[in-house]
């Protein structure tokens, strides 16, 4: 077991590095404890990757502790680089030559691995007192997630330490202020939204160096949306102009340094600009199919709705609901003023009506006396072939009214009637005295589209032309 000193001396170094600033240093190199004789090896030994069963005479305590921490090692003007401490301690054995300690990046599954060498001779002079063991420093990034393994040599099954690590990131004040690859995140930039341009400083580091720009669209990963532009460190301009064509919420700057693994630096300005998700509605006459097709990723709800009358609430139409996950289509839409799209998300309620423009090709019906005495004919007018449901329903305070009648419309064949006059799609006739009863409202849908909002017409006058719904 490790004894109570040791773990005070582990336990107060571990504390002091993560309760201090992130320490500098000039050189990194191979320590052990006074009497031992180390011998460092960088490259890794494949053949430690297999373990071998540990004698009977050594504990499986024989790896003792393991402690990290970072460190930063300056080279004025160029900045500081970071590096990771290992540390560990251990109880000698006879058959233990030494130690391994692997790093392996959580993000890229770049390993570094060093070995130790403890020679025999010290090991013989000084058996029974506990090693410390400094590794010579890993190479890291910024913000970078490490894991750690440290092994006995040869490995013996059974005997290992792991350990999670988490780099510093831009946000530590030494880390920010020294290290180049979180000089990105001092940029500065201008929408210049009249000639729709990001204008982009890239700050000066002398001897640093050189650094992408790029916009790009930030959805599961942050999708060019522009080639990079590389502004070089001697460079007597660091401004750059990126064009864009649309202003999107999702729409971002990355700028990173031109180094491998380097941390990229993200800033949206136009992330307050969400209205445009909402105007991306697209009708299909043909198909009659309505889409949404957001440029950026939304999560919430889509319905289609239908409003009954000026300043009165949306409707749902049933089954018309979908998440909100990338592009949603409707098919067989009837295309009528009062039908929107509903959009609830995390950004709110928006409602989007796209069949309100004037001009829009709309059925249209009217209400008149029938050739038969007695009786009210409905027309219905259609730019394209369509099928009509009728109901006669009593008019009350709230939506939907109660109806109590249905009536199929009768087709008429495109080629009748006048050529000159709006084609007659369908009628229906209905007995005046059930049409003209106090209350009393003629309410029309749709019945060959899969989503139809209904129209209705009430408070008929019942004389010479009796009414008109659009």
């Amino acid at each position: 077991m490790l004894t109570g000193q040791a773990v005070a001396l582990l336990s107060l170094t571990w504390s002091a590095y993560q309760s201090l600033a992130v320490p500098r240093v000039s050189e990194c190199g191979l320590s052990c404890s006074q009497g031992f004789t180390c011998k460092s090896r960088v490259n890794r030994n494949i053949f430690n990757s297999f373990c071998q069963q540990p004698p009977t005479s050594m504990s499986r305590s024989v790896l003792e502790a393991l402690a990290l921490s970072t460190a930063m090692k300056c080279s004025p003007p160029d900045g500081c680089a970071l590096l990771l401490r290992v540390q560990a301690s251990l109880m000698p054995h006879e058959s233990l030559r030494g130690l391994e300690a692997c790093s392996v990046s959580l993000d890229t599954q770049e390993t570094q691995c060093q070995s130790v060498r403890i020679r025999r001779a010290s090991r013989r002079l000084q058996r029974g007192q506990q090693l410390q063991v400094h590794f010579d420093c890993f190479e890291v990034g910024v913000a970078q997630s490490l894991y750690v393994t440290l092994r006995t040599v040869p490995h013996f099954c059974g005997i290992q330490l792991d350990q999670q690590y988490q780099v510093e990131d831009c946000s530590d004040e030494d880390v920010g202020r020294d290290v180049p690859d979180c000089f990105a995140g001092k940029l500065s930039y201008w929408v210049a939204r009249s000639h729709k341009v990001v204008l982009v400083q890239v700050p000066e580091a002398p001897g640093g160096p050189d650094y992408y720009v790029r916009l790009c669209l930030k959805r599961f990963t942050c999708e060019e949306a522009g080639a990079p532009v590389r502004v070089t460190a001697d460079g007597v301009s660091r401004r750059v102009s990126l064009p864009y064509s649309q202003e999107l919420p999702c729409l971002c700057l990355e700028a990173w340094p031109a180094t491998p693994d380097a941390v990229r630096i993200q800033a949206c300005p136009f992330k307050d600009d969400t209205e445009t998700l909402w105007d991306a509605v697209y009708y299909q006459p043909g198909s009659q199919a309505l889409s949404w097709e957001p440029p950026c990723p939304v999560s919430g709800h889509v319905s289609l709705c239908w409003r009954p009358g000026p300043g009165a609430p949306c409707l749902e139409l049933e089954h018309s609901g979908r998440p909100a996950h990338g592009r949603v289509r409707y098919p067989l839409v009837d295309a009528q003023p009062q039908l929107c799209l509903k959009f609830s998300t995390s950004l709110g309620v928006r409602l989007r009506c796209p069949f309100q423009q004037l001009g829009f090709p709309a059925w249209k019906m009217t209400v008149q006396p029938a050739p038969a005495p007695g009786r009210l004919r409905v027309a219905f007018f259609s730019p394209s072939p369509a099928r009509f449901q009728v109901c006669l329903c009593h008019q009350g305070g709230t939506w939907p009214s109660a109806c109590r009648r249905v009536l199929q419309a009768t087709a008429i064949p495109a080629a009748s009637g006048d050529p000159t006059e709006e084609p007659v799609a369908a009628f229906v006739d209905i007995p005046e005295d059930e049409a003209c009863a106090p209350g009393t409202c003629i309410q029309v849908r749709r019945t060959d589209a899969h989503f139809s909002a209904p129209q209705q017409l009430c408070d008929l006058p019942c004389a010479a032309t009796q009414g008109t719904a659009a």
